[in-house]
């Protein structure tokens, strides 16, 4: 019973990851309405929600080591509050050189007041769509973590998705901790995409 459980939870997840898509496809006029159904049916049939990431760097430590990981990350078809939550380990783009992407902790959303420990700098609210993310790292001094108090806030629309699983070596490995929310949210994908050998396979380790 369990089993079809998560299978069913599995196939609303891919059914709203697919409509929401293609919907957004649509509005741009990238797709036609023969074509929207068409492509809603293909990923609701054999698409993946989720895809394989390798990362490194001490700054997420405890949940990523220093050295080679792979993560299996959740796709997002929209990134706002409905989607992602604070506390959860987001995959963005590196703010600095788009075309690498970091993996840091969620703290904070649009309209947080943002308060600095330093007395000389000023409180400030995060604007409609920004975010602040931050090392997991708590060793790190703020000025070695290459974080939000690095380079400030980012934009929601560089969040590509969600990390789920962490294989840090072959016989260490295990679900990521997330916001409660997102966890149960993410269990069914994990009861049916993960495959620990496939991520071995990917590990370069």
């Amino acid at each position: 019973m369990a089993y079809i459980s998560n299978w069913v939870r599995y196939m609303a997840h891919k059914l709203e990851y697919s409509l929401t898509l293609s919907l957004k496809n649509h509005t741009k006029g990238k797709l036609n309405e023969r074509e929207l159904v068409g492509v809603v049916l293909k990923n609701l049939l054999y698409g993946r929600i989720t895809y394989l990431h390798s990362g490194k760097g001490q700054e997420m430590s405890p949940t990523m080591r220093a050295h080679d990981n792979t993560l299996l990350v959740r796709k997002l078809p929209v990134v706002d509050t409905r989607y992602v939550f604070v506390g959860d380990a987001v995959v963005l783009k590196d703010p600095n050189e788009t075309d690498k992407f970091l993996v840091r902790r969620l703290a904070a959303l649009e309209g947080s007041e943002m308060v600095s420990s330093d007395e000389k700098e000023e409180p400030f609210v995060l604007e409609k769509d920004q975010c602040w993310v931050v090392a997991e790292n708590q060793e790190m001094k703020s000025k070695e973590a290459y974080d939000s108090r690095t380079f400030g806030p980012v934009s929601m629309a560089d969040i590509v998705g969600r990390a789920i699983y962490c294989l840090r070596t072959a016989v260490d490995h295990g679900p990521v901790s997330n916001s409660e929310f997102a966890m149960e949210e993410d269990s069914p994908l994990l009861a049916v995409e993960l495959d620990v050998d496939e991520l071995a396979k990917d590990h370069k380790a």
